[in-house]
């Protein structure tokens, strides 16, 4: 497996614990300075991770459209791709179509995100 192909897999099932809303193999997925940056700024890992764990966040459905961009420096990768979801927030349904940036390294021998950036795709 190249890696490349080793972080697309790490992607697309982290992609699926969102989807099985499965907070804690989520958690797993993201380093424990992990970011989420939207157009609010920034949301650390304990906000994202409590929000799926109580419900306010689900995501019912996870795609990405067209080929991922990978780009690899040492122990380092950074995909880019764009995905479209559903779910809910706050027990109200979201449709997304956006363009995400996902940064991983290697920690302590396995994959973990440690930034996550998310704009809409505009088609």
């Amino acid at each position: 497996m190249t890696v490349d192909s080793e972080a697309l897999a790490v992607s697309a099932a982290w992609d699926a614990a969102l989807v099985r809303t499965d907070a804690e193999a989520i958690a797993g997925f993201m380093a424990d300075d992990w970011a989420y940056i939207g157009s609010t700024g920034a949301t650390p890992k304990a906000d994202i991770i409590a929000w799926i764990a109580s419900g306010k966040l689900a995501h019912h459905t996870m795609e990405t459209i067209g080929a991922a961009r990978v780009n690899v420096h040492g122990e380092t990768a950074v995909i880019t791709a764009r995905k479209q979801s559903t779910g809910s927030w706050d027990g109200v349904s979201y449709a997304a179509d956006e363009w995400i940036s996902e940064v991983f390294v290697v920690q302590a021998g396995r994959w973990r995100c440690i930034l996550s950036h998310k704009c809409p795709a505009e088609v």
